[in-house]
């Protein structure tokens, strides 16, 4: 009874954070998606009104379109980028610690200053990057984050940059578990370079790309605060995102009902794309 009740009294505090601050808000959203509540007197029962809006609403559906537009973009490319990474750091090379904090330092910089940065790189006019592709030849470079054709990509490559330096850190951790065995009987086969990456190196990281890919999925369908910094949703609604849709709904036209019902769709679109995730990874295991 004592280990018992030690060991409850660890685990305890992280229930109780998890319940008050996790649990019961969730609770609380789905029965505030069936309400209309604007802050301000009661809350009243309107069933599936709000999702039934929803489905009509343009600027959701809009939302629903560059969220996954976004995703499609970021996550293979981050994927690309932070393995590419992880395996050029992974080797013995001079300074390869400071290259590897170099490479993580994006991840812990403040959104707001990454996002003005940025925005000032990204600048039509006087942009050092439209400036280099002008010394290029390139006369009329992309309007960026002015361009409702190029703001999605453009926000995709700060993002990228950003997320890069965190799933490196993953990657190389997989890598360290790739046994050299495997390597050196596949290089005294005669594998090549590219031969022994395709057929020892991604096998082997098969549970650490999984895990990433997963946690990629879901944080860019909740991406929010670098789009609310850079373009605001704009130019029109070509970078509006479920998040910033429901932070629009709820906390700058006070539907909150309405936005509740919204942040429950984009609950389900996470959950089920995670559990399809998970049966496609289970499939290829077995």
């Amino acid at each position: 009874m004592r280990n018992t009740l030690v060991g409850w009294s660890f685990i305890l505090p992280n229930f109780l954070g998890f319940g008050l601050l996790t649990l019961v808000p969730i609770v609380v959203l789905f029965y505030m998606s069936f309400t209309n509540w604007n802050v301000f007197g009661k809350a009243d029962w309107i069933g599936f009104t709000n999702y039934q809006r929803l489905i009509g609403d343009g600027s959701f559906q809009i939302s629903v379109i560059n969220t996954l537009y976004y995703s499609v973009l970021h996550i293979p490319l981050t994927i690309i980028v932070s393995l590419g990474l992880a395996l050029l750091l992974n080797n013995k090379l001079r300074g390869v610690a400071f290259f590897r904090t170099a490479a993580f330092f994006p991840y812990v910089t403040s959104i707001v200053a990454i996002a003005v940065v940025w925005n000032l790189l990204f600048s039509p006019e006087y942009g050092p990057i439209n400036e280099g592709l002008r010394f290029l030849g390139i006369q009329t470079p992309p309007g960026w984050l002015t361009s409702p054709e190029w703001a999605m990509p453009a926000v995709v490559v700060v993002s990228t940059w950003r997320d890069m330096g965190y799933y490196m850190i993953l990657f190389l951790a997989g890598l360290q578990t790739v046994p050299r065995e495997l390597h050196e009987a596949a290089r005294m086969d005669g594998a090549n370079l590219w031969q022994r990456f395709v057929n020892v190196t991604i096998p082997c990281l098969r549970p650490t790309m999984f895990f990433v890919t997963v946690m990629l999925t879901i944080n860019s369908f909740k991406i929010f605060d670098l789009i609310l910094v850079m373009t605001e949703g704009g130019p029109g609604q070509s970078t509006l995102v479920l998040s910033q849709f429901i932070f629009r709904k709820g906390f700058e036209e006070s539907q909150y009902g309405y936005a509740s019902a919204a942040s429950v769709a984009l609950f389900f679109l996470c959950i089920i794309v995670t559990v399809v995730q998970f049966a496609w990874n289970k499939k290829r295991s077995t």
